[in-house]
């Protein structure tokens, strides 16, 4: 006989079965997803079918559902089908659901139709941390990273894709032409015959091209995903362009909680207020401080989220091409504030002389320049390639706001590497998760009802492995 553990009999009846409950336990995840959702006001958050009329066939309580969900999300479960499954042969689901075993079109009927409870049931967890005082530091990393939605590329038009796509069946029609004329003028050609039927498929599909043509050149976005309409073409790393969300985080830097997040189609760019208002609806305070990365830098945003309360740490990108011109870069001109003038590289007092408004932004500038030292300046040709003009210094009239605020980058220097390892690790874990496909769902209200689910799964294994299983279950209950 071999020398190992042996286990019990397939056949072997017991006499006293065990309960379900000796299975799970006392420091297993179930228990938190169990005491949250008992927890919570199911009703009040937006969810339905938590009162029921006594008439008809009765149906799962959403508790039950969203139970469900919360462990497939965290268990990196999100298929209906899948979830289906594991009701059956699941022991955790078993003591999780009461033995329920919902099937897959009533799971993924929940999700599409509490789109608003499961955000808010999200949003509730969040609620929660802050009650247990998870961001008191008020510091919160900014960013957006890009998630494959269900539209596959070569369903996602732009003009100049629809424009290449019509020029190579044009020249397919004209070969097939030619080749037809030439059988026509050699009636012994018994070789490579033309199919009409193709030179018809062609000319049809022409005539489709032309038409998306319109439609993608009629479009705001000019951009069209026939897939999944609200999915965009975005460049992502490494060069490469895929159709995508851009999902927005914002992320406490203590303990590295989501705090807010929002699934975009539209660029980092102009959505810095938008996070950080967000961030303020939730914690309930002006007083936070926001660490995005240069993607996000907007001289108008910065002052409307300074305006609000709120502190900005955004580096400013150099984008001015100054030094590709083989000409001195701005950031070389120094700002004397007491003088109210600009010191060029050549040591010259660039004086104010004029107001400006810049074109397709509004903005108001100050212009700054000195025409007699320009015009006698020795180094004339590494400031400026115009023979007749001096070189022009504009001034936001609210640039103090952003020299104040790369005042406090210089003075905390750590600023870019704490907002990288905030906030890059909780997409990183979330696309994990999500394997290779990332999105399964279609349109804005049901990638969003997924997002939520990761952040509820994400927060909720954060704040286990932060206060520990037991101690989270009894700060929920209490």
């Amino acid at each position: 006989m071999s020398h190992h553990i042996k286990g019990q009999s397939r056949t072997q009846t017991t006499l006293f079965p065990e309960a379900l409950d000796d299975f799970v336990t006392e420091d297993n995840p179930v228990r938190v997803i169990d005491v949250f959702v008992n927890e919570i006001n199911l009703g009040a958050l937006g969810f339905h079918r938590v009162q029921t009329k006594q008439t008809g066939r009765p149906c799962y309580h959403p508790a039950t559902l969203l139970k469900l969900y919360i462990y497939g999300y965290l268990n990196r479960i999100q298929s209906s089908r899948r979830l289906e499954k594991e009701t059956h042969r699941n022991v955790e689901l078993m003591w999780l659901l009461e033995r329920l075993s919902p099937d897959f079109k009533t799971i993924a009927d929940f999700r599409k139709d509490n789109s608003e409870g499961i955000k808010n049931a999200c949003r509730q967890f969040v609620e929660l941390c802050r009650q247990m005082n998870m961001f008191s530091d008020a510091v919160f990393a900014i960013d957006g990273s890009k998630f494959k939605a269900v539209n596959n590329k070569s369903k996602n038009y732009t003009p100049k894709k629809v424009k290449f796509l019509i020029e190579r069946v044009e020249k397919s029609i004209q070969q097939y032409l030619s080749q037809m004329d030439t059988q026509d003028n050699n009636e012994k050609a018994t070789g490579n015959e033309v199919s009409a039927s193709k030179l018809v498929w062609l000319k049809e599909r022409l005539v489709e091209l032309e038409a998306l043509q319109k439609e993608v050149n009629d479009h705001p976005d000019k951009q069209i995903s026939q897939t999944d309409p609200d999915s965009r073409l975005m460049q992502t790393h490494h060069m490469s362009r895929k159709v995508c969300y851009n999902v927005q985080t914002a992320v406490d830097t203590k303990h590295h909680l989501i705090v807010s997040h929002e699934v975009t189609n539209t660029p980092d760019r102009g959505q810095l207020t938008s996070v950080a208002n967000q961030v303020q609806e939730v914690l309930k305070t002006n007083k936070i401080t926001i660490l995005a990365d240069k993607g996000y830098y907007k001289s108008e945003d910065i002052k409307a989220l300074q305006d609000t309360g709120a502190q900005a740490l955004v580096p400013k990108g150099d984008t001015s091409g100054a030094e590709k011109k083989g000409i001195f870069n701005r950031s070389l001109f120094r700002y004397d504030k007491t003088k109210d003038v600009y010191i060029c590289p050549a040591d010259n007092e660039l004086q104010y002389r004029c107001d400006t408004t810049e074109t397709g932004t509004g903005r108001k500038l100050r212009m700054y320049f000195d025409s007699v030292a320009c015009r006698d300046c020795k180094i004339r040709s590494q400031c400026t390639q115009s023979e007749r003009e001096p070189r022009k210094i504009r001034r936001w009239i609210y640039e103090e706001i952003l020299d104040k605020m790369q005042s406090r980058l210089e003075a905390a220097p750590d600023t870019a590497v704490t907002r990288k390892q905030t906030v890059e690790h909780p997409f990183g874990t979330i696309k994990m998760w999500m394997g290779s496909t990332h999105f399964l769902t279609k349109r804005f209200k049901n990638v969003s009802t997924e997002m939520s689910l990761h952040v509820l799964a994400y927060n909720l294994k954060r704040m286990m492995s932060i206060m520990g299983t037991q101690s989270l279950v009894s700060a929920l209950k209490g």
